[in-house]
């Protein structure tokens, strides 16, 4: 089953303000249980773990910074370089 736009736009805000932080609390805590290793390594686990966690949500991620694709293009409140072809409004030509 597709989520739709707004489920995924919704759904990637919790994951970035509540799934994010508490996975970043996770990692500095495994990382810790073990004796710290030289600064470079330790740079490199920090940023593999980084990458990691986007991994299982790259379809929820994809494409929602976008415009909604199920809007109606009418309801945009505005056009400025004018991607959607919307016909010119008397408000425009001011």
């Amino acid at each position: 089953m597709a989520l739709s736009y707004k489920t995924r736009k919704r759904l990637a805000m919790v994951i970035l303000l509540i799934g994010l932080p508490l996975y970043i609390v996770v990692a500095i805590g495994v990382v810790g249980l073990f004796e710290r290793p030289p600064i470079l390594l330790e740079l490199l686990i920090y940023i593999v773990l980084g990458f990691l966690w986007m991994l299982p949500f790259k379809k929820i991620f994809l494409g929602v910074g976008k415009a909604d694709p199920d809007a109606d293009p009418e309801s945009y409140p505005h056009d400025p370089a004018g991607k959607y072809g919307l016909p010119p409004t008397d408000t425009d030509k001011k």
